[in-house]
Parts: C-alpha cells; structure tokens; sequence
C-alpha cells in the first residue's frame, strides 16, 4: 500500500498561512553531535546546542510584505508536512536579511526559534 510521504505542504507563523513555493526544510533537532578522534582511536563525541530552524521559498504575492516579515519575533512556526508530520518551532524569528529572486518572483525565508517539537501524526 502506497502513502504520501512528500509533496503538500503547509508554513504559517501566528496563524498566517505563507504561499510556500519549495525547498521546503524543517530543522529540528536541538542538538549537533560530532565525532572527536585521536591519533589512535575514536575517543567519543561532542554534543553542542543548535538553533532549530524551519525555512522555505515564498511566492511574492501582491499581499506579502518583506517589511511584516523582517518584524517577526517570537512567533509560532507551523511546519505541516505531506506525510501527516508536524513541527511547531516556539519563540521563533526571521533571520535576515531577504533577498527577493525577482526571476522567480520568491524569496527564501529561515525561521529560528528556542526549541522545535514534532506533534505525533
């Protein structure tokens, strides 16, 4: 049995739904680890905070403001995903600056926040 697990997706940050265009990633994970080798042996790892982030491409609608967007301070970022996955990224911001790809009529836009959790499907 087949199941969508890509495709459809879904950005709002406090309730408004952006026209999301593409390249569509969710961040989540609150941490990074990496691996610490010696001259003899893998030693072990070392394991540092990360900014959770969710970003994506947004068409340039008539009704988009850059300006609104720039504003953005600890928001609620609702990631909804083809697969039935959600992701809700807390005290979030936009990270600038923006820049407009005027051939596409979009503009790649990167929400960070303190912490990002996956609601169970």
């Amino acid at each position: 049995m087949g199941k969508r697990i890509a495709g459809i997706a879904y950005v709002k940050a406090n309730g408004t739904q952006y026209p999301l265009r593409g390249n569509f990633t969710v961040s989540p994970s609150p941490t990074e680890r990496e691996g610490l080798a010696g001259q003899d042996r893998v030693h072990g790892y070392k394991e540092m905070p990360r900014v959770p982030s969710i970003s994506g491409d947004i068409s340039m609608v008539p009704e988009l403001s850059l300006e609104e967007l720039d504003a953005i301070t600890d928001a609620t970022v609702t990631a909804e995903l083809a697969s039935g996955h959600v992701y809700v990224l807390r005290g979030a911001w936009t990270k600038s600056a923006h820049e407009i790809n005027t051939a596409d009529g979009q503009v790649a836009v990167t929400w960070e926040g303190l912490e990002c959790h996956e609601l169970t499907p």
